[in-house]
C-alpha cells in the first residue's frame, strides 16, 4: 500500500506542479475568445460551464480502458503502477492537454486537422481515415461490452441483444442533437457514479490495506503468459489511464465548449490525471486478487475483467455500492461509444468542409458510420473471437494514434520556439512501444521478444535522427503553420 500511495500523490503533484509547467510552455492567453463563442452553432459549439465540460471530458476519455486496461496491466506486477504514474503525468496528460489547447486555438478543429496542419497534407488525409476506423472500432466495442455488464444486472428476458439495440439507439440520438441537449445534461449523473466507484473502492482500500506488490519486491515480469513482456506488452494493455490518441479525438468536442483558455488545464491535464487515479486504484484492488501476499493466485488470474469488477465491488461495496460502481462501470463505455461516434462524423464535416447545423447534414455523415458498426457487431456476436480481435487491434491503433499525435506537438513547439522536450520525449517512447508490439504481437509480425525490442528501439533512434536533422535545416516555419498568436 505504500507504492500505491506514493503513487496517488505523485498524481496530484503532478497536476499542480508539471500540469502548470506544461500551461506555461503553452502560453495560454485567456483574453482570446474561445471558439465555443466566435463560432457559436447551438449544435457542436455551445459555452458550456467549466465543471460541466471537466466531467464530459473525464467520460468522453474514461470508457473501460482506465478500468479493463489497468486490471489486465496488474497482472504484469508493481511496474503497471510505474506506467501509470509517469505515462500520465508526462505522456497522457501533455498529450490531452496539447491536443485540446491547439484544437481551441484553431477553432475547435479536429485531431486529423491538427494533425495535418503539423505533419503535413498526406499525414491529414491518413489520420482521417485512421481516426475515424479507430473511432468506430471504439463504438462497435463500446456497444458490446455495456451491454453485456446490463445483461448481468437484468433479468434474463433482457438478454446482450435487447441491450444491444438500446444502447445503439442511445448513441444514434446522442450523435445527432445538440451536444448540450442529452451530453450536457446527463453526463455530469455518470462522471459522478464513476467517480463513487474509483473512491469508494480507494476507501475500502485503506481499510483493508491488503498486502499488494511493492516495487522493492521488484520490477520483473509477473505477468502468467511469458510471452507479454512487459516492453512493449503493458504500455499497450494499459492505455487510458496513461496514454491514449483517443483522447485526442475527444478534445476537440470540449475545446469547442471551453469559455475560457485558463480552464484548458483543469479540463484536459485534470480529467486526465483523474482517468489515471481510476486506473491507479483498479490495478491496485486487481493486485490485491491476483497476488495474496505476494504470491500469485492462479484462480483469480484467469478471471476476465469484467469479473473482477463485478468480484471485488460485491465484496468490497456491498450490493447497493456494487450496483452503483458496476452502472459506473457500465456508464463510462456507453459515454466514450456515443461521443466516438459524434466525432467521427465531425472528423469527416471538418476534412470536407460539411456545415453540421442542419440534421439533414448529419445524417449524410452518420448513417454510414452507424451501418458499418452494425456489421462490425454482426461479426463479433457471431464470432466469439472477433470482438478480441478488434479489441487488440483497438489498443494498438489508439497508441498508434496518440505517437501521431505527440509529434504533431513536438512540430508545434519546435516551429513556435517553445520547448518541445515535453512532447518529444513521451513521441520518441511511444514510437518505440508501437514499433516493437507491431513486431511481436500474435496479430502482428510474431517476431522474438528481443528482435522485437531492439527493432523498436532503432526506430525510435531513426525518428530522433530525422526530427533533428528537419530542426537543423528548418529555417521557416512551413507554409502550412499558421501562428495562432
Amino acid at each position: 500500500m505504500i507504492t500505491f500511495t506514493c503513487s496517488l500523490i505523485a498524481l496530484v503533484v503532478g497536476f499542480f506542479v508539471y500540469g502548470k509547467f506544461v500551461e506555461r510552455v503553452f502560453g495560454i492567453k485567456p483574453d482570446r475568445q474561445t471558439p465555443a463563442y466566435s463560432l457559436r452553432d447551438g449544435v457542436d459549439y455551445i459555452p458550456m460551464p467549466t465543471w460541466k465540460v471537466y466531467m464530459i471530458q473525464f467520460l468522453n476519455i474514461a470508457g473501460t480502458g482506465p478500468i479493463f486496461g489497468a486490471i489486465m496491466g496488474a497482472l504484469f506486477g508493481s511496474s503497471s503502477y510505474l506506467w501509470i504514474v509517469f505515462g500520465c503525468i508526462f505522456g497522457g496528460a501533455v498529450h490531452d492537454y496539447m491536443s485540446g489547447m491547439l484544437s481551441l486555438r484553431h477553432g475547435g478543429e479536429s485531431l486529423p486537422e491538427t494533425i495535418g496542419r503539423y505533419l503535413g497534407l498526406s499525414a491529414k488525409k491518413a489520420m482521417l481515415v485512421f481516426s475515424t476506423i479507430l473511432l468506430v472500432m471504439v463504438g462497435t466495442v463500446f456497444v458490446y461490452s455495456p451491454a453485456l455488464l446490463l445483461a448481468d444486472l437484468t433479468p434474463q428476458s433482457l438478454d446482450v441483444m435487447f441491450w444491444i439495440v438500446v444502447v445503439f439507439l442511445y448513441y444514434v440520438l446522442a450523435t445527432m442533437l445538440p451536444i448540450d441537449k442529452i451530453i450536457g445534461k446527463i453526463y455530469p449523473l455518470f462522471a459522478f457514479a464513476l467517480l463513487f466507484m474509483a473512491l469508494g473502492l480507494m476507501a475500502m482500500l485503506y481499510v483493508h490495506h491488503p498486502a499488494i506488490p511493492e516495487l522493492w519486491d521488484g520490477l520483473q515480469n509477473r505477468h502468467p503468459d511469458a510471452s507479454q513482456p512487459i516492453f512493449p506488452c503493458l504500455f499497450i494493455t494499459i492505455a487510458c489511464g496513461a496514454i491514449s490518441g483517443f483522447h485526442g479525438t475527444q478534445s476537440p468536442l470540449m475545446a469547442r465548449c471551453l469559455k475560457d483558455e485558463r480552464h484548458g488545464r483543469y479540463v484536459f491535464y485534470g480529467s486526465m490525471i483523474t482517468e489515471g487515479i481510476v486506473a491507479l486504484v483498479w490495478a491496485a484492488v486487481s493486485s490485491y486478487l491476483f497476488y495474496n501476499n505476494g504470491v500469485a493466485n492462479e484462480a483469480n488470474m484467469s478471471l476476465q475483467a469484467p469479473a473482477v469488477v463485478s468480484k471485488i465491488s460485491r465484496e468490497w461495496l456491498g450490493m447497493f455500492g456494487s450496483v452503483l460502481a458496476i452502472l459506473g462501470v457500465v456508464a463510462a463505455p456507453i459515454t466514450s461509444g456515443d461521443t466516438a461516434f459524434r466525432s467521427a462524423r465531425l472528423i469527416i464535416a471538418d476534412f470536407f468542409h460539411l456545415n453540421q447545423h442542419r440534421i439533414i447534414s448529419r445524417l449524410y455523415i452518420a448513417v454510414p458510420l452507424f451501418l458499418t458498426a452494425i456489421v462490425l457487431l454482426y461479426y463479433n456476436i457471431n464470432d466469439k473471437n472477433g470482438f478480441n480481435v478488434i479489441w487488440r487491434y483497438f489498443g494498438w491503433a489508439n497508441q498508434s494514434l496518440a505517437t501521431f499525435t505527440l509529434w504533431a506537438v513536438t512540430v508545434y513547439l519546435t516551429t513556435h520556439k517553445k520547448l518541445y522536450w515535453v512532447s518529444l520525449i513521451p513521441a520518441l517512447f511511444m514510437t518505440a512501444v508501437c514499433t516493437a508490439y507491431i513486431f511481436v504481437a500474435p496479430e502482428g509480425l510474431k517476431f522474438p521478444v528481443t528482435i522485437s525490442q531492439i527493432i523498436g528501439v532503432c526506430f525510435a533512434v531513426a525518428a530522433f535522427i530525422f526530427f533533428w536533422v528537419w530542426k537543423i535545416k528548418r529555417i521557416d516555419p512551413a507554409p502550412c503553420v499558421v501562428d495562432e498568436d
